[in-house]
């Protein structure tokens, strides 16, 4: 009886092994057969901090008399949460998702959809209008401010969303590398701003051509809370469904804006009749760099949240193919709608229906003049048109809710979905609010969000390229049981250790046998096995300052006590805010270099300004963090 029980006992472990074996070596293998569309809601990885944590809220008892408010109130919403996931709803939060959890390459098709959806619609087309119309520049003059600013800030969000797929982090949870556990709340405080501002233009613009269509029989503030019911019933199923609405939004919002330009083209001749002749030159010459530095705003903001929707793509997928595959996917469709709103908003400047049709209705009006030979058909297509601000807002939604949930850990406890229709109330009545001085809120207000994704896009920039390229061996927290030795020696050190695995070839098959197991066997080589993944996912340096592909510790982004304090990233953030108080060109405020670059508005220069200053402090706060702390 004891040597049956010896037997069984040994039967057990030898079980126990092999399923953690094959569950490494499934986690291991290609997931190139992983079908996005096959998955209901995001897994996240059991082993983290966050999920440790939520893993005892779930286990709470919402009828429990012991409860108070708040975990009574947090009880019930993880209960309606679980039910909610039936239903297909994205239950998870700003975890990370691990490799073997990631989708296919088929994604590209459904990002590229959701860039062509998300840029290339009326969101965009909107800051475009302002140059002829609020910055007084003629065709010519817009036409190359923009163009070159929509460039640069294409070239940022794009370089911004390589952090994605090596990650599988939303974008403000990668930026713990940069700022640390608590000074990332006030950049992602920031984000959430940024997004939700959006919102509020789109909702605004969407009322505005609801109005014009329909003669004022749909009233303003009505067109603004259809417009916003609309972006919120997708927006909180999330993300599987965010990327095929988006795309299928896409082929139609496209082709409604090719027929604008066919149909509006009978007035183009009017295009070049706008000449700002009664406009100083100093003062053309201000305007010209304060749009430049709008149209930079457009897509630079695209930053704060571009890598959220690479989460699921493979770990190893090669950076340029994402960074490509952004740039075009805004680059392009931004160029398409920003050229159409340059050639409608001059024509409004020399030809009286359009110029009048604006000043009633706003945007609204001035597409609906461009549309206006078609009739029903031309209020048809304004009303396709619309799907474009609702597609902008499913994303700002999406994206924000999960910068609430970066801001303290108890909101992270809180469910996504919460978050989201808390988002669209605050930006609902914000819009209600705001709905009369569109042009006066999206004038003051893109720029600021192009001052701090430019702080930190340079900060970003300069972490990868110089620290975690030549001074990796400075992060002795986050790396502390791969400096001294490879993943050959890490692989070497673990066989020794635990002697218990041996692989026996016999022919065709492999069989696993045993040596000296014990009860504690299994769990300690699941240890060593996600040690040895590790030192091969990081590419541990062999010697001090060699110069290596940038890396982080992906699996520590929700550890204190592994990321970095945020001391050099957050003072040379207050650096740059000290440029854009010197650089900055708004209504309210005028720094005194940017009063020296134009008329009595002066020239916008902020985001210039703070990224360089940020950028010149940071290396040497960085190396000093770096030297100090480990981490």
């Amino acid at each position: 009886m004891v040597d049956a029980g010896l037997g069984s006992s040994k039967n057990e472990d030898s079980k126990d092994l092999q399923n953690v074996v094959q569950q490494f070596e499934v986690q291991s293998v290609d997931n190139s057969d992983y079908d996005l569309e096959k998955r209901s809601t995001h897994k996240t990885d059991p082993d983290s901090r966050t999920n440790r944590r939520n893993k005892k809220l779930f286990d709470l008892d919402r009828h429990d008399p012991n409860l108070n408010i708040f975990m009574k109130g947090l009880a019930y919403l993880l209960w309606l949460s679980d039910k909610l996931d039936s239903f297909g709803v994205e239950t998870s939060g700003i975890e990370r998702v691990p490799p073997y959890e990631r989708g296919t390459k088929k994604q590209f098709l459904h990002v590229a959809g959701l860039w062509l959806s998300a840029t290339g619609g009326l969101s965009s087309m909107s800051s475009f209008l302002l140059g002829p119309l609020l910055f007084e520049l003629s065709f010519q003059q817009a036409l190359t401010s923009s163009m070159i600013s929509v460039t640069v800030g294409c070239l940022v969000a794009a370089y911004c969303s390589i952090m994605g797929p090596q990650s599988g982090c939303r974008q403000m949870v990668t930026a713990r590398y940069l700022f640390g556990w608590w000074f990332v709340k006030f950049v992602a405080l920031a984000a959430i701003i940024g997004v939700m501002g959006w919102s509020v233009t789109n909702s605004v613009v969407g009322g505005e051509m609801l109005a014009a269509i329909s003669n004022d029989r749909v009233p303003l503030w009505v067109g603004i809370v259809i417009v916003t019911v609309c972006s919120f019933v997708v927006a909180i199923f999330g993300i599987k469904q965010v990327l095929r609405i988006e795309t299928y939004i896409s082929v139609p919002v496209l082709t409604s804006f090719l027929l604008l330009y066919i149909s509006s083209g009978n007035r183009d001749y009017l295009v070049r009749e706008y000449k700002p002749i009664d406009v100083p030159s100093k003062t053309i010459k201000g305007n010209w760099i304060s749009f430049f530095s709008l149209c930079y705003s457009i897509t630079s903001t695209w930053g704060s949240i571009t890598a959220d929707y690479y989460i699921l793509f493979p770990e190893d997928t090669p950076h340029y193919q994402v960074f490509l595959l952004t740039l075009a996917g805004t680059l392009i469709p931004t160029t398409f709608v920003g050229i159409l709103g340059l050639t409608l908003a001059s024509i409004a400047k020399s030809y009286q229906p359009y110029g009048e049709e604006y000043d009633t209705h706003g945007m609204g009006g001035l597409l609906w003049a461009g549309f206006s030979r078609w009739n029903g058909f031309g209020k048809f297509l304004v009303v396709v048109l619309i799907l474009s601000l609702i597609s902008n807002n499913i994303i700002n939604t999406y994206s924000a809710a999960f910068g609430i949930q970066l801001s303290a850990v108890w909101a992270a406890r809180v469910p996504r979905w919460f978050w989201c229709i808390v988002c669209t109330i605050v930006y609902l009545v914000c819009a209600l609010v705001g709905r009369n001085h569109f042009a006066t809120i999206l004038g003051n207000f893109l720029p600021m969000i192009g001052y701090w994704i430019s702080m930190y896009f340079i900060l970003l920039f300069e972490e990868n390229v110089i620290f975690r390229r030549y001074f990796l061996h400075l992060y002795t927290k986050e790396f502390p049981e791969f400096l001294q030795q490879s993943p050959d020696q890490l692989s070497d050190q673990s066989s020794e250790e635990i002697n218990v695995l041996h692989k026996e070839d016999t022919g065709s098959d492999t069989e696993l046998k045993f040596k000296g197991t014990t009860s504690k066997t299994a769990q300690v080589l699941r240890e060593k096995m996600k040690m040895r993944e590790k030192a091969t996912n990081i590419h541990t340096l062999k010697r001090k300052h060699i110069h290596t592909k940038h890396r982080y510790n992906w699996d520590e982004w929700d550890n204190p006590d592994v990321l970095t304090h945020g001391y050099a990233a957050t003072f040379a953030f207050l650096c740059g805010v000290a440029g854009v108080v010197v650089g900055m060109a708004q209504t309210y405020w005028v720094g005194p270099i940017a009063r020296k670059l134009g008329g009595p508005y002066g020239g916008d220069i902020a985001m210039w300004l703070s990224m360089g200053f940020s950028g010149i402090v940071y290396p040497w706060l960085r190396y000093w963090e770096l030297v100090r702390y480990g981490r």
